[in-house]
Formats: structure tokens, C-alpha cells, sequence
């Protein structure tokens, strides 16, 4: 579990003062190039002009990104092996029938594929990252307001969202009260502690959110949850940048479609 959330590392981090709208252009504008490549090199391509914008200019922690990447590589590694063995081909390196409806095969097709796919994962996650590591939540409710998206809509994610980091403190605190009492020493323990660490948040959430509808009738809620925030200006150095990486990506996105691992 991650000491410093990151929405503080957003909050911080050297791009904040970033016109919110060229950021996440950056960032869904690299989701899409990843998408519409047909070749492993746009994607990494992408994916290492990211990071490296992530460590360098946004200055982030390279063990908290690092730390992001865990659970989608390994993800992406283990479907990345099935893509591999049940997608089949023309150029048969290795084949095994286990059972007569059950045909297993390593091809160059599928090889080249599997790899299409893992790297179109890390370029995906690295824009993902560049995202949430650099953008607050409250600077993209903002924008979603200004795009006339339904109040009702934005209300329910801001709601979601404090919630989130409502179970994630009272997780935090009670797993850590479990564990200077020795809730997790023995299997059965830790079934026991994790079952009650699960009613006490439920119940801790459902406070919360009681508490949560009083305060709102306390300052006269009237359906529109007021966003504290401001729209940074568009400057010109950002805008340039932003400009010719999603140039260079889509050029490299048309120049490399036909190159292939093997």
C-alpha cells in the first residue's frame, strides 16, 4: 500500500501548473496511438517518451512509478503467454495436442502478436500514469463541467471519489491496529482479522456517508456540489511540446506498421 497517494504526488509533481487540457490530450492521444499501432515499436516508443517526462520533468518517485507498473506487467505477461500459445499461425515452432479439442502452438504470427499486445499494455499504463500522476481529480471534474458533461454525473464522482480515500484510511488504520496485535501471526488469524477489517469498513463507510448527507443539508445543498479550482492558461512552450509528440508518435504509428519481433 502506497504511503503517499497519488493524488498528493499530482498535487506536487513538476507539471502541475500544465494547462489541464493539454495534459490529458497527451495522455488519451497516447492511448489511442497505442490502439491504432500494428507494430511492438510505436507503442514503446511511446511508452519511453512518457516515462521519461514522468521522471524528468514531472519529477516523480521512479520507485512509486515503478510500483504502478507491478500488477499491469504482470497481468499483461501471464495473457500475454495464453495470446501466445492459443492463437495459432502458419509457422510452427512448437505444437502440443493435449486433448482433441485443445491445441497448443507457439508460431511466429502468434509470437509477433503476443508481443503487439504486451507493448500496447506498457504504452497504454504509461500513459495512464502520466495521467493520474500529473492531473488532480478536482482539475479534471473541472474540465468535465466545462465540457457540459450531466451535474448529476459529476456530483456522483466526486462522491465516489472521497469515499475511496475514506475505506483507504480506514483500511490503513485498521489493518495496522490488527497487526500490532498480532491479527496476522497464523493462517487462520489473518482469515479471521481480514473478515473483520471487511464488516468494521463497511460500517466505518456507512457512517461516513450519513455523516457525509448531514453536512451537505447543513450548508444547504441544492443538487450542485461547488468545485474549488482554476483553468490554467494555455502556454505556448507546453503547447508545442504536446504538438510534436503526438506529431512524432502518429509518424512513427505510419512508419513502423509493418515492422515485426521476428
Amino acid at each position: 500500500m502506497f504511503e503517499e497517494f497519488l493524488e498528493d504526488i499530482a498535487q506536487k509533481n513538476g507539471l502541475r501548473g500544465v494547462n489541464t487540457y493539454l495534459k490529458l490530450a497527451t495522455g488519451l492521444g497516447a492511448i489511442i496511438l497505442c490502439l491504432l499501432s500494428t507494430s511492438y515499436f510505436s507503442p514503446l516508443f511511446i511508452a519511453l517518451i512518457l516515462t521519461g517526462s514522468i521522471l524528468v520533468l514531472a519529477r516523480v518517485d521512479a520507485k512509486t512509478y515503478a510500483g504502478l507498473f507491478i500488477v499491469p506487467f504482470w497481468f499483461a505477461l501471464f495473457s500475454v503467454a495464453g495470446i501466445i500459445l492459443v492463437s495459432g499461425g502458419q509457422e510452427v515452432f512448437w505444437r502440443w495436442d493435449p486433448f482433441s479439442w485443445l491445441s497448443l502452438s507457439i508460431t511466429r504470427e502468434s509470437i509477433n502478436f503476443g508481443f503487439l499486445v504486451f507493448c500496447r499494455v506498457m504504452g497504454g499504463m504509461s500513459a495512464m500514469c502520466f495521467i493520474a500522476l500529473t492531473t488532480p481529480m478536482t482539475d479534471i471534474f473541472i474540465v468535465l463541467r466545462q465540457c457540459r458533461i450531466p451535474e448529476v454525473v459529476i456530483d456522483l464522482a466526486m462522491i465516489i471519489y472521497r469515499t475511496i480515500f475514506i475505506i483507504v484510511d480506514q483500511v490503513k488504520q485498521i489493518y495496522n491496529a490488527q497487526v500490532m496485535r498480532l491479527g496476522y501471526s497464523t493462517f487462520l488469524e489473518s482469515i479471521h482479522s481480514f473478515a473483520s477489517m471487511c464488516g468494521a469498513v463497511f460500517i466505518a463507510s456507512w457512517d461516513a456517508g450519513e455523516d457525509l448527507i448531514r453536512a451537505m443539508n447543513a450548508r444547504c445543498y441544492d443538487g450542485k456540489f461547488a468545485l474549488l479550482g482554476e483553468t490554467r492558461p494555455v502556454e505556448y512552450l507546453p503547447l508545442f511540446a504536446v504538438m510534436v509528440f503526438l506529431s512524432l508518435s502518429s509518424l512513427v504509428v505510419i512508419l513502423s506498421k509493418d515492422m515485426t519481433i521476428i
